[in-house]
């Protein structure tokens, strides 16, 4: 079984610039994590290019099973991005689901 996390993120500020460089970072940041967090199955993470009503940036990624997920959640360099993530974004939505 494989599982993949969804993740999307509404970004707070008001200004379109900081919203976009905040979206390059965000994903920016989370793409490093391949490679650094082992079980990573696949990422992909990218600003909406889009918008309208979309959400500001999302994240797929794959990982074998609950375990991995979870390894990553915990892995230290994934919480120092979330520690960055959680300071500018105003909204979050997640789903994972078997694939």
């Amino acid at each position: 079984m494989t599982l993949r996390h969804v993740v999307a993120w509404k970004l707070a500020s008001d200004d379109a610039a900081t919203r976009e460089a905040q979206a390059l970072k965000i994903s920016h940041d989370l793409m490093a994590l391949r490679g650094v967090v082992p079980t990573i199955g696949d990422i992909r993470v990218g600003p909406d290019v889009v918008g309208g009503g979309n959400w500001d940036v999302a994240l797929v990624a794959d990982f074998a099973d609950r375990a991995a997920l979870d390894a990553y959640l915990v892995h230290p360099d994934h919480q120092a991005v979330v520690a960055y993530v959680r300071s500018v974004v105003s909204d979050r939505v997640a789903v994972d689901f078997e694939v």
